[in-house]
């Protein structure tokens, strides 16, 4: 029987572990979290066991693979991550190579990710800082809310997550606009009342309430939203990014929200992480920000793992992987 190597560079616990053993005995897997973690940390002390391992790997499963991978695992076939992006491991070895890589995008990230965006155009419309700094304050001051019922909302990007939000935002009575990478002209499609192509993104900037960046970062979406496009939107209007810090000029937008451009941002990821601590986004009140968990969710590692375990049984038999990227495009 031919075995097949899997190294496991994320630590995982006894039951994804079981996931992965029990798809066929021809699997053998060797746990290299430590080794990996260690390189991460910069202690390359066991640089010379870490390398046995990699040169008889045949799959790698965990968060990001090592640096140099191609050039240090020679049998290496297949690469599954459990993020959702690649932009952070994905160079010209691994592109340029045979190796195939999938990643964990779909309906694991979108369901949690759809509603972290809610919670911050909730809290946007019902002043849920103010709340907080008058709770803070020891102080009961009366004041208006606004309602999502009516608004606007514009969607960057209708990939698994851009239709999550598509729904519920809909669920709220909200108008949805949206663009999509392979829309030629404008259309509609469901959850959403019009679909651009991306070249007429500043028409759905000036028309949106709320825009919601919800796309992969590429070298064309890389500081996608400048000055231009923040001159674009409503003075009224938020920007929402759940999607990858470099999307956004992050200068041009602390200066956006500075000095009143846009009325806010709700930002789960930034160009620099965690974000310094001489950032001005941390003083700003009209900025809501969570540390890049909007996709986080309890089970995480376990339904990341039972993803690889179907790719794992898809592989070994010779079908179609799930979650394929295309490493030209960069997702």
């Amino acid at each position: 029987m031919e075995v097949v190597e899997v190294l496991v560079t994320t630590a995982l616990d006894e039951e994804c572990i079981r996931q992965i053993t029990t798809v066929s005995p021809k699997i053998n897997l060797r746990d290299v979290s430590d080794f990996a973690d260690a390189e991460k940390r910069g202690d390359f002390s066991s640089r010379e066991q870490f390398d046995a391992h990699l040169a008889e790997a045949e799959i790698i499963y965990g968060a990001r693979p090592p640096k140099n991978v191609i050039a240090r695992a020679p049998k290496l076939k297949w690469i599954q991550t459990t993020d959702a992006g690649v932009d952070s491991f994905l160079d010209s070895d691994i592109i340029e190579s045979s190796v195939i890589v999938t990643n964990t995008s779909g309906g694991m990230h979108a369901i949690s990710i759809a509603e972290c965006v809610l919670e911050m155009m909730l809290m946007f419309v019902k002043k849920m800082p103010l709340c907080f700094q008058l709770k803070q304050e020891r102080q009961w001051k009366m004041f208006n809310l606004t309602v999502l019922h009516s608004k606007t909302v514009g969607i960057v990007g209708l990939g698994s997550i851009g239709r999550q939000v598509a729904r519920l935002s809909k669920a709220f009575g909200m108008r949805v606009l949206a663009t999509r990478r392979s829309t030629r002209s404008a259309t509609r499609t469901r959850s959403v009342d019009m679909l651009f192509s991306q070249d007429q993104l500043p028409q759905l900037l000036s028309d949106s309430d709320f825009v919601v960046l919800a796309l992969p970062l590429t070298p064309e979406t890389n500081n996608l939203i400048g000055e231009e496009e923040l001159r674009a939107m409503k003075p009224t209007a938020y920007l929402i990014n759940i999607a990858r810090g470099n999307i956004v000029d992050e200068a041009t937008l602390t200066r956006a929200l500075e000095e009143n451009w846009i009325a806010g941002a709700g930002l789960d990821v930034f160009v620099t992480e965690p974000l310094p601590i001489e950032s001005r986004l941390w003083e700003l009140p009209n900025v809501i920000f969570s540390p890049h968990v909007a996709a986080e969710i309890e089970d995480y590692d376990l339904q990341a793992t039972r993803l690889f375990a179907d790719n794992l049984r898809r592989y070994l038999s010779g079908k179609r992987l799930r979650n394929v990227v295309d490493k030209k495009r960069g997702y």
